[in-house]
């Protein structure tokens, strides 16, 4: 399953460039260059798992656990620290963003549980 979730980056990027419907990487919204260096990295881990598919437990730990982190910390940001601007403007959480919340934050714990059980069993 980690396997599909990283080679449905290259759907996800897509639905971002033609539809403009960021779900993978929301937490990266306003962002284009992190958000692009960000389907960079998640490209090479895709590589590196294809390449050698004996890493995919660690690959994939490492990056989920980023991955829990940046939408933690995001999600924490934008639900806690309310600004003057976000009241003005009503941008407040948005549903791709919940979106990218539930699917990535599921996949990416689901992978970081399984990969340090893995890991333990070494």
């Amino acid at each position: 399953m980690i396997r599909i979730y990283y080679l449905a980056t290259v759907i996800f990027l897509l639905l971002d460039i033609i539809f403009q419907l960021n779900i993978r990487v929301a937490f990266f919204e306003n962002s284009p260059v992190l958000r692009a260096s960000y389907y960079a990295v998640i490209f090479i881990c895709m590589a590196l798992i294809l390449w050698r598919p004996s890493w995919t437990v660690v690959i994939s730990a490492v990056e989920s656990l980023f991955v829990l982190t940046a939408l933690i910390l995001h999600m924490g940001m934008r639900t806690i620290l309310v600004t003057d601007a976000m009241l003005e403007g009503g941008d407040f959480v948005t549903m791709p963003e919940i979106i990218n919340f539930m699917i990535s934050g599921g996949i990416a714990y689901m992978a970081f549980t399984q990969g340090m059980n893995e890991l333990r069993q070494l």
